[in-house]
Parts: C-alpha cells; sequence; structure tokens
C-alpha cells in the first residue's frame, strides 16, 4: 500500500528495530529518502546500515523535528492500538503534518485488528488480564481516528501477521474546506 518510489521521501513512525526500512531496503524499488523515528535509543541501536540518504531520528513521534509536508508517504504499524484516544490523536495530526500537499501523498497505519468480533473478544480480554504479557494486542480500528485527523480512509485490508490479525489501512490528507 505505501509503494514508496524512488522519488518519494518516507518516515517511518515508532520505527522500532527497523523492520518496515530494512524491508523497504531490500525491494528494488525504494524511496530516495527514508527516516525511522523512534524515542526508544535501545530499539534504534538494532536499525543497523541503511542505504544512502536514509537515517534514524530519536524523537517522540508526537514531535518530529522535520518540516512541514516533508514526508511523500508515512507508516505508522503497531503503534495506535498501543495508544489512548488523545495520543492517537497526537501521533495522527503529526503525520498529517509531515504528509506533502500533493494528492499522492498517503499514510498507511498498521493495527492489530479482526474482521471476526470473537476474535477481537478474546484479543480484548487478552490484553485486559495480561496488558504487558500480552504486549498490548488490544484490537483497535482506528478509522475513526484517521477522519477526526483530517485523513480520508482509501484502504482497508484485513489479514494475519506474525501469528495475530492485523487491520492495514491507507488514508491520503482530507482536502482543505473553505
Amino acid at each position: 500500500m505505501a509503494a514508496p518510489a524512488p522519488h518519494e521521501r518516507l518516515v517511518d513512525l515508532a520505527t522500532g528495530s527497523g523492520l518496515l526500512l530494512r524491508r523497504l531496503a531490500q525491494r528494488p524499488t525504494r524511496p530516495g529518502e527514508a527516516i525511522g523515528v523512534d524515542h526508544a535509543p535501545r530499539m534504534l541501536a538494532h536499525v543497523g546500515a541503511l542505504p544512502h540518504g536514509w537515517s534514524t531520528i530519536g524523537a517522540d513521534v508526537r514531535q518530529i523535528p522535520l518540516p512541514d509536508g516533508w514526508a511523500d508517504v508515512v507508516t505508522c504499524s503497531y503503534l495506535l492500538h498501543l495508544l489512548d484516544s488523545e495520543a492517537r490523536a497526537e501521533v495522527l495530526a503529526e503525520a498529517r503534518r509531515l504528509l506533502t500537499p500533493r494528492p499522492s501523498a498517503r499514510l498507511v497505519v498498521v493495527t492489530v485488528w479482526s474482521p471476526r468480533p470473537a476474535v477481537r473478544g478474546v484479543l480484548g480480554i487478552l490484553a485486559r488480564a495480561r496488558p504487558v504479557a500480552c504486549g498490548g494486542l488490544r484490537p483497535l480500528d482506528p478509522g475513526a481516528d484517521l477522519a477526526s485527523a483530517g485523513l480520508d480512509l482509501t484502504h482497508r485490508v484485513a489479514l494475519p501477521r506474525h501469528g495475530y490479525p492485523s487491520l492495514v489501512l491507507g488514508a491520503k490528507a482530507a482536502p482543505e474546506t473553505c
């Protein structure tokens, strides 16, 4: 869904150990510039070598030291379901701020979620009973959060990933209204 082109810039919010960046670096078509952002220096230490023009920044994903409109693509994988609604709104506002005003600019979000109510129920029970042990696997469909942040949902795909169900959402900045 992100499909960054060589002329585009990508920001990966909460990049962690840089798994997405490393996977993008292996693709024949990859963004010309990419920045992974994470607040944890211990996670960023695991990113490893990146292609020329790519880097990491140690920062809070709600206040990234990049100019407005710097990115063509912003990704945010497995973060939003860990946050309360206020923090989600701040992260999505920052993602929207980073996106260029071009129509092709896009945000891709991945959260823990399932189209099956029973699976969502089990995940919710586990997250409440053992939040640390379950790694915050609280199911979340952030579609309403995207809309509140001025982002229009363009894609919605539910799929299993890494042993638990996931929801992948693609969004673009909503046109400004007068």
